[in-house]
């Protein structure tokens, strides 16, 4: 690159939890700029899931997510004509980024009715480490495990 390093963004918290990791979350939720709904669907789905474990909402949702954040990843090397799958460890920020991503992806594919109850139960089964999301984590670390051989070649 020419310039350096591009300046990172300050990203606020949100108005009702003051939270930095919701306003990430809800950034990734969105579609076509449409913030205001992606929050109600977020607020709206966390009231489910309280209501359905009779817990705070926001907890449920923290440790959600840390079930389905991965810790390690593979990536691809090309080594003298072989391509091998390295496993390396994530950085904070990409491990939390792809946790959240994995969490919204799982949460579409879902078959309830409305984005909030999808979210809610994706939400619920990553709580209870079962479902989609959580499964993505296990098949990551599963990959890397099994290439563990070649992390001596480092990306």
């Amino acid at each position: 690159m020419r310039k350096g390093r591009a300046k990172r963004r300050e990203v606020l918290p949100d108005p009702k939890y003051g939270e930095v990791l919701v306003t990430k979350f809800v950034n990734n939720l969105m579609k076509n700029g449409k913030k205001n709904k992606a929050f109600k669907i977020f607020y709206e789905s966390l009231e489910i899931v309280a209501k359905k474990t009779g817990e705070d909402g926001l907890e449920v949702f923290k440790k959600a997510l840390a079930n389905v954040t991965p810790q390690v990843e593979v990536r691809s090397r090309r080594i003298g004509g072989a391509t091998f799958q390295i496993p390396t460890e994530i950085r904070p920020e990409r491990k939390m980024s792809i946790g959240m991503k994995n969490l919204i992806l799982f949460a579409r594919k879902r078959n309830d009715k409305g984005m909030a109850a999808k979210l809610a139960s994706e939400i619920l089964a990553a709580y209870k480490e079962e479902g989609g999301a959580f499964k993505r984590k296990e098949d990551i670390h599963r990959m890397a495990e099994a290439n563990k051989a070649f992390a001596h070649f480092k990306v």
